[in-house]
């Protein structure tokens, strides 16, 4: 039972199972009350209450990971798994799915391209990762579904918000990211160092804890409510208490902190350098992992309590850990000036207050607990001479861990340079790679090589000589804040390589858009028919923008030329050409489209902007004649061609350009070379059309719409996950603004299309929110088409 308000934690029980650092806890669904751990001895395991007595027993270890596993998350049921799943994410890049029965994994997700480090589930089997390689990833079951893109150093917390479509992220670049439909809709900014962990509070409220030693609350809207101090030193996990705002917290500071009503009501000291993880069971107790290997269970429940002989154990090995007085976790010390054992004799005032004596030369260091009206010893103040530090490769660089960082300094006057090095490196290969990096003369490389051996000499994997222990404790040499580094990351990212964001599509998830029209079928919706049957989805062929005045454009287009600058000035020959090219286009003379006219009206679109959109719709109105078509789409032009149309869909260009240009795109789809040009570009175009969307323009909107349908109707026929997954979240993101119902309209037929026949599409739609953005359009009276079409797409959903 939950113990009354505000009773003190007590140890529970010690598990000893995992052979290094526990680097992540969750509850489990199954067994009731038991629990998952993951540890750099890259297993994870779950764990059962044993009924007979207080602690836990091991009802299985799972392996799968090539390297540490770092986190751990619970699927929630479904109908095929309905005892739930385990994701594991690792130093090997890899995401291990796992049933609560198997040490083996169902599947492996890969994708990321370093260590993932966070991972968080939502509703329909959605799964978040956040990963050093500066990426979060949204899965579906066994596929990643979209990538959000917009950090600039890792992630090393996600949470699912339990609104639809919500997600946080929080980077070593120091800011919290809040994504809808895998766009940033929000960047939350205070933390000054790196944001190590998120919780969920409600519907409207998270917090945060980061490197800064600090705790955030936070509102979705943006607002920080409030900022909690009382840890010493980096914080690493949050976890809120079930059915209250109350939470727990570990980190660096050897400690676990139990928050009540915004005040740190008690302070646990542990025999571990870095307590990495926390969870809160349903019961209340609170299970801790830390770089000992051994997982702590904590409780307020008498019942659950351990017996005085388990305590006794517990407050001996406090008292035997050695404290690096470099950790700053007791403020400054000088020994000479420390009091004596009587000290001890007056009572703390506060929980979690430290005090430091001298006893036959040796400093010790004590904590108050109010619950039982005591000191009680935490350890033995070590000097640096000689105390080796285990060190859970915890030593940050530019945001990732190593397990050193050297400073290097190449001439007495120049900077010194950064070396992250992990015992598990070829130290030739890291001293060339530091070099090309920091552009340093290659000939230092024996030099820094033999610098890296002898300062590792001997190591193994655990410990570290303490003249380089970590940035936290290495003699004042990095300040928390700074020895993240993570502004110093170059601009080329180092994780991803250049070249692999397409400027534009770096900041954020990209998303894909479309059209679909009024079926031209007249007298097709009649409502009794359309209550039979869906005429509406999946739609089968592109929709187009065919409406033409030949004369009206052709006397713009010469009105204009009359204003034009010399060198764009066309003949009058060059006239005639574009007025045969619009006929032959436009069907009504039987002639094939020439090479001529075709560089003739090339000339013309790239007139300046403010006269180009008569020349634009020339070319919205050829373009779906095959010749033309395969003249523009094909390999050798298509680069040329692409790069213009996106260039007027700047939204800050002019609305005509924008309009014409989504039209053209949209005419694209009608030939084979157009459909095979725009599912290439998809990523990029859709990223760009969906800029579109800010202004009010209504036709602009039902372009940008058509754009989209087009892409559901071609994404129907071919099974891209990622495709449909970015059109469905341009899709949910263009809903949001769009008012015209035509536009609606088309959206919705896309939405239609791109779910009919393919669960995963379905799974994904509700995990966006999609059924409810669009419940209100079932009612809509005029025109019946959106209220029909709209209650065939909730269908499905």
């Amino acid at each position: 039972a939950m113990a009354g308000e505000g009773g003190a934690f007590r140890l529970r029980c010690s598990l000893v199972g995992h052979g290094q650092d526990v680097r992540g806890l969750t509850c489990g669904l199954f067994p009731q009350d038991g629990f998952v751990s993951v540890s750099r001895d890259r297993t994870a395991r779950l764990w059962a209450p044993d009924g007979l007595n207080r602690g836990f027993t091991e009802m299985h270890c799972m392996n799968g990971h090539s390297n540490f596993v770092s986190c751990v998350c619970i699927i929630p049921p479904s109908d095929l798994y309905p005892r739930g799943l385990i994701a594991t994410g690792g130093n090997d890049h890899n995401i291990c799915i796992f049933t609560v029965d198997n040490s083996a994994p169902l599947y492996i997700l890969k994708g990321h391209k370093n260590t993932v480090c966070s991972l968080s589930s939502g509703k329909f089997g959605t799964l978040l990762s956040g990963s050093w390689d500066t990426t979060a990833k949204v899965w579906l079951n066994d596929r990643c579904m979209m990538t959000l893109q917009g950090h600039t150093a890792a992630i090393w917390a996600v949470k699912i918000l339990p609104e639809q479509g919500l997600m946080l992220t929080g980077s070593a670049d120091k800011a919290i990211k809040l994504w809808k439909a895998g766009r940033c809709e929000r960047t939350f900014t205070g933390h000054e160092d790196c944001v190590r962990g998120l919780a969920i509070l409600s519907e409207m409220e998270f917090l945060s804890c980061a490197n800064d030693a600090t705790i955030r609350r936070w509102q979705i809207s943006g607002e920080c409510l409030q900022v909690y101090y009382g840890h010493t030193n980096y914080i690493y996990s949050i976890s809120v208490f079930p059915r209250c705002k109350d939470f727990v917290t570990t980190g660096e500071d050897r400690s676990l902190r139990i928050w009540r009503h915004g005040e740190c009501a008690q302070t646990i000291r542990l025999p571990a350098q870095s307590v990495w993880c926390c969870c809160v069971l349903d019961n209340g107790d609170i299970v801790v992992g830390a770089s000992d290997g051994i997982i702590r269970v904590f409780t307020e429940s008498l019942e659950r309590t351990a017996s005085a002989e388990e305590i006794q154990v517990f407050e001996n090995e406090l008292s035997q850990a050695s404290i690096d007085p470099k950790t700053g976790d007791l403020g400054d010390i000088n020994a000479d000036d420390l009091p004596g054992r009587e000290h001890l004799k007056d009572p703390g005032t506060r929980d979690g207050q430290t005090r430091l004596i001298k006893d036959n030369g040796k400093v010790e260091a004590y904590q108050w607990s109010v619950g039982e009206g005591r000191w009680i010893k935490i350890g033995d103040v070590v000097g640096s001479s000689g105390a080796t530090q285990q060190t859970s490769g915890k030593v940050l660089f530019e945001g990732k861990e190593y397990d050193y960082v050297f400073t290097i300094d190449v001439n007495e006057s120049g900077p010194s340079y950064k070396l992250p090095y992990n015992i598990t490196d070829d130290p030739w290969l890291t001293a060339y790679n530091f070099l090309q990096k920091n552009d340093l003369n290659p000939m230092f490389l024996d030099q820094v090589a033999k610098f890296i051996m002898d300062n590792t000499k001997g190591q193994t994997l655990l410990s570290t000589s303490s003249q380089f222990s970590d940035p936290f404790t290495g003699a004042g040499r990095y300040v928390p804040g700074s020895s993240s580094g993570s502004s110093a990351i170059p601009a080329t990212d180092p994780f991803t390589g250049a070249g692999r964001y397409v400027p534009g599509s770096a900041s954020n998830a990209v998303v894909p858009v479309g059209e679909s029209d009024p079926f031209t079928g007249m007298g097709a919706y009649q409502s009794a028919a359309a209550k039979v049957e869906n005429i509406y989805f999946p739609k089968k062929d592109a929709v187009t923008f065919d409406q033409a005045n030949p004369t009206q454009i052709l006397g713009k287009l010469k009105e204009l030329n009359g204003t034009a600058a010399e060198e764009h000035k066309l003949t009058e020959d060059d006239l005639i050409i574009l007025e045969k090219l619009l006929s032959a286009t436009c069907n009504t003379s039987a002639e094939t489209p020439t090479a001529q006219q075709l560089q003739t009206l090339w000339r013309a679109v790239n007139w300046p902007e403010d006269i180009v959109f008569p020349a634009l719709d020339i070319l919205r109105l050829s373009v779906r004649h095959p010749t033309v078509n395969e003249n523009f789409c094909s390999e050798k032009e298509h680069v040329q061609f692409i790069i213009l149309l996106l260039k007027f869909l700047n939204p800050k260009g002019k609305q005509a350009n924008q309009l014409l240009a989504l039209r053209a795109l949209c005419n694209c789809f009608v030939s084979h070379a157009g459909q095979k040009l725009m599912m290439e570009q998809r990523d990029e175009i859709m990223t760009q059309a969906i800029e579109t969307k800010s202004g009010s323009n209504k036709n602009i909107h039902i372009a940008l719409a058509t754009l989209t349908l087009n892409y559901a109707v071609c994404l129907h026929k071919v099974n891209n996950v990622e495709g449909k997954a970015q059109c469905l979240s341009v899709i949910s993101t263009v809903m949001e603004v769009v008012q015209d119902l035509e536009a609606i309209f088309r959206l919705l037929v896309a939405l239609g299309t791109l779910i009919s026949d393919d669960t995963n599409a379905v799974q994904l739609a509700k995990s966006l929110g999609v059924d409810s953005q669009i419940k209100k359009y079932a009612s809509v009276s005029e025109p019946a088409k959106v209220k029909e079409c709209c209650r065939f797409v909730l269908n499905l959903l």
